[in-house]
Parts: structure tokens; C-alpha cells; sequence
């Protein structure tokens, strides 16, 4: 997330890191946010379709910003470091496509990566282009269970 936008490839892959969900954290998230039964209590879960405890969608959401945050963090000081100017990101004008696939259980571990999928050069900001990606959560056993198309500004190289 240090490169400019004409130095970033369709296809290429970041892996943002990953995270493991506990009971204690996924409580205190839905106490907070998203007080559904099956996201306060084991035994309130085991009353609903889902059957065990479960992390809110929104939990799964936040920690995706939390580890985008951090990766994008590290890799601008590791460009300072060795010299390198980093681009700068702007703004994004939304996202599309929120799914969660399936649910993310107590001890389940997300591993969040994205993925380039395409580019747009902006007419209305020549100095500018959007970047689109995906952005995957799969969990232990390599099944996707979040998922969103991102959309963001990313600068272009000096002319």
C-alpha cells in the first residue's frame, strides 16, 4: 500500500494477517454493538440456526479495518525506511457487495487478504486513480466467510 498507482498489478495479493475469535471477545463485542442471542451466550446460541457462538458480521468487519490499518501502517514506514517515497491513499467512495458467508465461530482463525481486481484511471482527478480489490477473510479450513468489493483513491506517479 506503499505504490503509486500505475506500479500496482490486477491480480496481485496482500495478506493483511489474521485473527483468532474468542468467546470473552466475541461477548464483549455484541454487548458493545450487536446484541443478538447468538452472539451473548453459548447457550442462548445453541437455541438458534446457528447452534454454538458466533462473532457478529460487524465484529468480522472491524477486525478487517483493524489489520488493513495496521498492514498499510507498517508497509508506509518500511518504504520510509528504506528511502522510498510512499504514495498516498485517499479516500474511499464506498464499497459494494458485504457478505458474510458463513458464521465465524469461538476459536475460528480468519486469515484477511486482498486482492487487486481492477484499476480506473479518474477523469475528474488526473493525479488520482481508483484501485478496486476484494477483500477475503477465509477462516482455519480455507472456506471464505467474508467477503466486499473496496474502491479507493490511490495517487499516481509524478509526470
Amino acid at each position: 500500500m506503499t505504490q503509486f498507482f500505475e506500479q500496482i498489478s490486477i491480480g496481485e495479493k496482500l495478506e493483511l494477517g489474521q485473527h483468532t475469535f474468542s468467546s470473552d471477545e466475541i461477548i464483549r463485542f455484541a454487548e458493545k454493538y450487536d446484541p443478538q442471542p447468538f452472539h451473548l451466550s453459548e447457550e442462548e446460541a445453541a437455541k438458534t440456526h446457528f447452534g454454538r457462538l458466533c462473532a457478529s458480521g460487524w465484529h468480522t468487519s472491524a477486525v478487517f479495518m483493524k489489520l488493513f490499518v495496521a498492514k498499510s501502517d507498517a508497509l508506509h514506514r518500511q518504504a520510509l525506511e528504506e528511502g522510498r517515497t510512499p504514495a498516498r491513499y485517499g479516500p474511499s467512495p464506498g464499497f459494494e457487495d458485504l457478505k458474510w458467508i458463513k458464521p465465524v465461530y469461538a476459536g475460528d482463525t480468519l486469515h484477511y487478504t486482498r486482492i487487486v481486481t481492477g484499476k480506473t484511471e479518474s477523469r475528474s482527478r488526473p493525479q488520482w486513480g481508483l484501485l478496486h480489490s476484494d477483500m477475503l477473510a477465509h477462516n482455519q479450513d480455507e472456506k471464505l466467510v467474508f467477503s466486499f468489493k473496496a474502491t479507493v483513491f490511490v495517487e499516481r506517479l509524478p509526470r
